[in-house]
């Protein structure tokens, strides 16, 4: 498969996970016109899959590329971190358009479902791989990615998880930070630490009904 052929299906993907058109990106203060972003984050990617570094890549160069000013760039992303956070974003398996919210559990599902596919996406993504491995060396653009991506992800488990509590899911007085790591941890294990570990498609639901499992054990 071409570059530009892989391209088109991780449009179509990220298009057709949620049964409709993907949702533009965070606005964070910036317009947005869907066709010219679109046209500057694919010169990105074609500028990564000739190889370039993150390290080399110019608002200048990445403008000429995608046929637009800097100024078009500049009027959409702060600097190039923001930019490439949201390359990234466009690589990766999309967050779930919403959740269940039939429960805790269903929703938990859902989530750990997320990463055990963006775990899949690592390994069979050549691309994502190299340039996640090349933002950790980059501070300024790790801690973009964190604040922008990361952390956004934890807020939601966090609230999915103390809904659960309010609602008797949990036992009271469970705390909501150590049981969201409990959850997400043996995950994280399996889709970043060992990257041979097998990724079986009811992974998520045994993780969620195991620590469930202790959970309710463990405060009755």
């Amino acid at each position: 498969m071409d570059a530009g052929t892989e391209r088109a299906e991780r449009q179509t993907r990220r298009r057709t996970a949620s049964g409709s058109p993907a949702p533009a990106a965070p606005a964070r203060g910036r317009p947005r016109s869907e066709a010219v972003e679109q046209a500057i984050i694919e010169g990105v990617i074609e500028l990564l899959e000739q190889g370039v570094p993150l390290t080399e890549l110019s608002i200048e160069r990445i403008a000429r590329t995608a046929g637009v000013g800097k100024a078009t760039i500049y009027r959409r992303w702060s600097g190039k971190e923001a930019l490439f956070v949201d390359v990234v974003a466009s690589i990766e398996e999309p967050d779930p358009a919403d959740l269940p919210g039939t429960s805790m559990r269903d929703d938990l599902v859902r989530l750990l479902e997320h990463m055990r596919r963006r775990g899949l996406s690592m390994r069979t993504s050549a691309l994502l791989h190299n340039v996640l491995a090349q933002m950790k060396t980059l501070p300024r653009l790790w801690d973009a990615y964190q604040e922008l991506v990361v952390d956004p992800r934890r807020r939601v488990t966090h609230d999915v998880v103390r809904r659960g509590v309010a609602e008797g899911e949990l036992p009271a007085g469970t705390d909501v930070e150590f049981a969201a790591d409990l959850f997400t941890g043996p995950m994280l294990l399996r889709t970043v630490m060992r990257s041979d570990a097998p990724l079986a498609e009811d992974l998520a639901e045994r993780i969620v009904d195991t620590v469930l499992a202790g959970l309710r054990s463990a405060g009755s």
